[in-house]
């Protein structure tokens, strides 16, 4: 039960804010309908049939008493009419929504002895009622607003114009209320994909204290990417500098394998602190921007094909998305890379979606067991430890790299197993 309840609450704080509101309103409404209506009208109802009675039997008693022309002249001045009847009513009829027809009816039926029935339905808002007097059946005819009152219906208008009313300032405090909020989570999920919106907390205590936690940790991590990104511009010059010498002076030593041997040391060494750099740095100093992503993969795919490598493309031809187009490139160059060193054919397929962007990178190679994936885009995680370096073996970061890029995008990095080619499926996703 409690499943199903959960199930059908709104899942939102503006839904559930309002909802907080509204349900008392609407108990207390229902109470004062029930406290009000069902007593007070009732009663002022009994009290107003009461006087009618005693009309009634005043003048069925001066009927009865045989001054027949009497019992019908007052009647008349009364407001009541007064008339035999052949086809007596053995029932009360009323409307389901008549809530003080019973109070009449009965009242009717312990004021006036002789009560057989009576109609509460007659469209011309009178009461007919019949009594035995003696042998003959008559039937009186009552103004409906002399015996309850003519009004509980305002009550009800009035309620529902209150709650109406209570429900628009409801919704119109809250909408005030939870657009900090929301604005609270729009800049934070921006930030989470790289992007600098201007921000300024506003709204309740509650809701500023979190934005100003959230300005100040902002500008922690903004402060700790810029202090990085400094000092790798400083660690890279000083690793470039020894390295150029030691290329320059292996340049001059005679050509022979050991210093070839030696200047391909050197060129790895420089490959190496590429793949450092570009996993340290990764793309915080890049800024986002309008792009072609089907253009973007095209061009990648057109030029790993014109390194000798085989793959096709697949998918949507034109896709439009805000991202870091250098970022991007550099994880789609490492899933190619990647599957180029492992399997001889490769398919990218690019996916258009409501919510995300997917590109798909297979290959034909032996692929990731399923329980080394997680692993497989840890920094620094070298699965095959047979690898040739020779052969484009990096240090384990292209993955990684990948995984780090595709999240700052507000997407993800997933690993499978491609059902056509047998290989690895590396998806990379990224947020619309």
């Amino acid at each position: 039960m409690a499943f199903r309840v959960k199930n059908i609450l709104p899942r939102g704080l503006y839904g559930r804010a309002l909802l907080i509101l509204v349900v008392p309103i609407v108990t207390i409404q229902l109470v004062v309908s029930i406290a009000f209506i069902q007593r007070h009208f009732e009663r002022v109802t009994q009290q107003m049939t009461g006087t009618v009675t005693d009309e009634i039997r005043y003048v069925l008693g001066r009927r009865g008493a045989g001054d027949v022309a009497g019992a019908a002249a007052v009647a008349q001045g009364l407001g009541l009419g007064l008339a035999p009847e052949s086809a007596p009513m053995t029932g009360v009829t009323r409307d389901w929504l008549d809530l003080s027809g019973r109070v009449v009816a009965e009242t009717l039926r312990l004021g006036v002895p002789g009560f057989l029935g009576a109609d509460l339905t007659a469209a011309d808002n009178l009461v007919r009622a019949d009594f035995r007097e003696g042998d003959e059946i008559l039937r009186v005819t009552i103004d409906r607003r002399r015996m309850s009152a003519t009004n509980p219906h305002q009550l009800l208008v009035l309620m529902i114009a209150t709650s109406v009313l209570m429900t628009l300032i409801s919704y119109l405090f809250l909408r005030n209320q939870v657009a900090p909020i929301r604005k609270l989570a729009e800049v934070a999920e921006a930030f989470g994909k790289g992007q600098h919106m201007p921000y300024r907390p506003r709204g309740a205590t509650e809701v500023r204290a979190a934005g100003a936690a959230f300005l100040d940790m902002r500008a922690r991590i903004e402060r700790a990417l810029e202090s990085r990104t400094r000092m790798l511009s400083g660690v890279s010059h000083d690793l470039r500098t020894p390295l150029t010498r030691l290329k320059l002076g292996l340049s001059m030593l005679p050509e022979d394998e050991e210093t070839q041997a030696l200047l391909g040391d050197v060129a790895d060494m420089e490959r190496l602190v590429d793949e450092f750099l570009a996993f340290a740095r990764g793309d915080a100093t890049e800024e986002p921007e309008e792009t072609d992503l089907a253009a973007l993969v095209a061009r990648l795919v057109e030029n790993a094909a014109r390194a000798g490598q085989r793959v096709e493309l697949q998918g949507a031809m034109v896709v439009r998305l805000r991202l870091r187009p250098q970022a991007v490139t550099r994880a789609l160059q490492n899933l190619l890379n990647n599957a180029n060193r492992f399997g001889n054919r490769t398919r990218v397929t690019l996916l258009d979606g409501d919510r995300s962007v997917r590109i798909v990178v297979e290959d034909d190679g032996p692929g990731i067991p399923m329980e080394r994936r997680d692993e497989a885009v840890q920094p620094f995680a070298r699965l095959d430890g047979a690898r040739d370096p020779n052969k484009g073996g990096g240090v384990g970061l292209g993955l990684s790299i990948a995984a780090d890029i595709a999240r700052s995008h507000g997407g993800a990095l997933r690993l499978g197993e491609s059902e056509t080619l047998g290989g690895l499926r590396a998806e990379l996703a990224l947020a619309r």
